[in-house]
């Protein structure tokens, strides 16, 4: 039937789903995420493997990784490292290594157990940065740990993906071929920095000379697609070199002139992923791993708790503020849907579904987070006033 109507058409009726969608989830304050996801579950059967959704989708992704690359100049990078560096592998060894034993103990091979542990990994940080603005909680004492934990992150995620596909090539994966992987890795940043200190260290003032918006976007959009193509020309993913990109134009004095001009395509296209996600998660033959399932998303919720908790105290927030922290941090999005889009078969179903009940949980307990933490520590105490006696 969807094969009948024609490609504009299609293409037209997708995009004013996701905008009714996308108003739902603004009056309602849902997760458009999710709202998209089940919308490209709900046409599957209609529209599978569709190439211009597909490709829409990936260039979606090249471009919110490349705006999340602006954000992180050398010294920027240097700081966070200093930071959050325990907090961050402490997160790394509780949602991603413990998850990868849970996937074992259920008889996952350690390549599928791998990739259940990355989809796993990621805190959702579009879901938890607009929960943040929502609920007026931005100038909280938790929220710069909040931000750090996504942070660290959002520099995690693109090399899971890089292992991820090096590993699904389908031959064996040696020692050798790990340190070729993280020799590409490096040699392909080493390249990034090179050419931001060097051809794009004047980059700001040729932007200014292009009056013409349009050639801006050619441009930008380009250079972040292109690095991308490099990246997978080299055997890596294209969210690593999407990342690069944006770490090597963040050396230029004022990134918002190009946030400004990529951020309205990238906004445009970002939901065709997700949607395009969903078209590909095949539920005829039900929800596999449901024990797995169960097991995973309650650890999960758990280990995002224990990282606010422990990791919150090694970066030295008051105890209230921790659990306030590790309650915040339980939504999974964006970055398990990118891992679960390279997976294959029941795995991928099984990060559908997986995602989106954490998701939908994880928005849950955050709006229950500061009633949970009254709850176990009482009210907080006031703050005394200092109450100045005038003098005559």
């Amino acid at each position: 039937m969807w094969n009948d109507v024609p490609t504009l058409l299609g293409a037209g009726l997708i995009l004013l789903g996701i905008f009714i969608l996308g108003y739902i989830g603004f009056r309602t304050r849902f997760p458009n995420v999710i709202l998209y996801i089940l919308f490209g579950i709900s046409i599957a059967g209609l529209i599978h493997e569709n190439e211009i959704l597909q490709f829409s989708g990936e260039v979606a992704i090249v471009l919110l990784f490349f705006l999340l690359g602006l954000e992180f100049n050398m010294s920027r990078l240097g700081g966070m490292a200093r930071k959050i560096w325990s907090s961050g592998l402490l997160d790394v060894l509780l949602s991603l290594f413990v998850s990868i034993i849970i996937a074992v103990m259920f008889g996952a091979d350690l390549f599928s157990a791998f990739v259940i542990g990355s989809i796993t990994f990621a805190t959702s940080s579009t879901i938890t940065a607009k929960l943040l603005d929502d609920k007026g909680r931005m100038a909280n004492a938790e929220t710069e740990y909040i931000l750090g934990i996504l942070v660290f992150e959002d520099l995690v995620a693109p090399i899971l993906v890089a292992i991820i596909i090096a590993l699904s090539s389908g031959d064996q994966f040696t020692g050798m071929d790990m340190l070729l992987l993280i020799g590409k890795i490096l040699g392909l940043a080493l390249i990034a920095v090179v050419l931001g200190k060097t051809v794009f260290k004047r980059f700001e003032k040729f932007l200014l000379r292009i009056d013409d918006e349009d050639f801006k976007i050619v441009l930008l959009v380009g250079i972040a697609v292109a690095f991308g193509g490099l990246a997978v020309s080299l055997g890596l993913s294209e969210v690593l070199g999407a990342f690069l990109a944006g770490v090597m134009l963040a050396e230029i004095g004022k990134i918002e002139q190009v946030e400004g001009t990529v951020s309205p395509v990238k906004d445009l296209l970002l939901p065709t992923f997700f949607v395009y996600f969903g078209t590909t998660i095949e539920l005829g033959n039900g929800i596999p791993f449901v024990g797995m399932l169960i097991s995973l998303v309650a650890w999960s919720l758990i280990a995002k708790v224990l990282l606010g908790i422990i990791g919150g105290k090694l970066y030295g927030l008051p105890k209230r503020v921790a659990l306030r922290a590790g309650l915040s941090l339980c939504a999974r999005g964006e970055f398990s849907v990118v891992i679960a889009g390279v997976a294959a078969g029941s795995i991928k179903v099984f990060g559908g579904v997986y995602i989106i009940i954490t998701a939908f949980l994880g928005m849950m307990i955050f709006n229950y987070a500061p009633n949970i933490t009254t709850k176990i520590y009482g009210k907080p105490p006031k703050k005394k006033k200092n109450l100045r006696v005038p003098t005559v």
